[in-house]
């Protein structure tokens, strides 16, 4: 049985359904924690915990959750994209969270793509430059992120100047950079709100860590008991299962498949992507058949038997 589907069982009295805790981690869930209307003060917590963290001086009174989150084309050829969370801020900035399981290689150019898009679509064709929003991605990673050898976890990115870092040619942009497995090295600190929910999304967290957090942070008390509303959800759970158990399958077709066709192709292990590695993940993304023809030269029936095969 996967690692998807859930099982009760009673072993000498004791319930393993009243131990089990969903995975804050997994993109499912995450999205219903911090990303639904009823969630809302969730998600202002975490983003304060976030921007505090690193300078920000006001704190976020408020803001609106996006619920529509796909990247929308606005020619053919333009990959479209779906986004984990989006908020529009009270202060009219607008912040982007990701939570990122496996590494993909990419992160940084796709978080410039999605920085990009997002930054431009704030304003319509013909107004000014001047009403364009600034735009702050958050990338939160279960994994850690090459090139950043440093140990620190949290990450912060700005335009500035090469000659003089520290002077910054405009605060439009953010990117934050979160990895989860340097912080479960670093000495933790309960007295900060951002360590309080990054240890917060560890499945793994033990119980009395749990409930002292939950003592500590009503914010936290109250996603925990979000948290154990989404288990207690049949459907939910039921999603969840299928979710999971689909991104299982997508991910081993694709490096199957990827494995496959190196090994057609004599390429060496540890060799940039191959082509047909990318038409793979821009089917795994939801991207149109055509347009992936298109950007990556292969015949349209060269594309279709990929993603036959995928299906399989």
């Amino acid at each position: 049985m996967g690692r998807g589907c859930l099982i009760w069982a009673d072993l000498g009295g004791v319930d393993v359904l009243a131990r089990f805790r969903l995975n804050p981690k997994n993109d499912l869930v995450f999205s219903c924690l911090f990303g639904e209307q009823e969630s809302k003060q969730n998600l202002i917590a975490l983003l304060n915990a976030i921007l505090c963290n690193h300078g920000r001086r006001e704190r976020i009174a408020d803001l609106e959750i996006v619920t529509d989150r796909r990247l929308r084309r606005r020619r053919m050829l333009e990959k479209s994209g779906i986004l984990d969370v989006l908020a529009r801020l009270d202060s009219g900035e607008q912040v982007n969270i990701e939570m990122q399981i496996r590494d993909l290689g990419n992160m940084t150019k796709r978080t410039l793509y999605y920085l990009a898009r997002l930054y431009t679509a704030t304003i319509q064709r013909g107004q000014d430059h001047s009403r364009l929003k600034r735009t702050i991605v958050i990338n939160l990673l279960d994994y850690e992120m090459s090139p950043l050898p440093s140990e620190r976890f949290h990450h912060t990115y700005h335009l500035r100047a090469d000659q003089a870092p520290h002077e910054v040619l405009t605060d439009a942009w953010e990117i934050h950079f979160i990895e989860l497995p340097k912080f479960e090295r670093a000495v933790k600190d309960k007295r900060n709100p951002l360590h309080r929910w990054l240890m917060f999304l560890d499945e793994k967290l033990a119980e009395d860590n749990l409930k002292e957090l939950m003592e500590m942070d009503p914010a936290i008390e109250s996603a925990e008991k979000d948290l154990e509303r989404l288990r207690s959800d049949d459907e939910f759970m039921r999603q969840l299962a299928e979710y999971q158990e689909k991104s299982e399958r997508d991910w081993a077709s694709s490096m199957a498949f990827s494995r496959e066709q190196g090994k057609a192709e004599g390429k060496a292990e540890g060799k940039a992507e191959s082509k047909v590695e990318i038409v793979v993940r821009m089917l795994l993304i939801g991207m149109d058949r055509a347009t992936i023809s298109q950007l990556s030269e292969l015949p349209l029936q060269e594309i279709e038997r990929i993603a036959r095969t995928l299906e399989e």
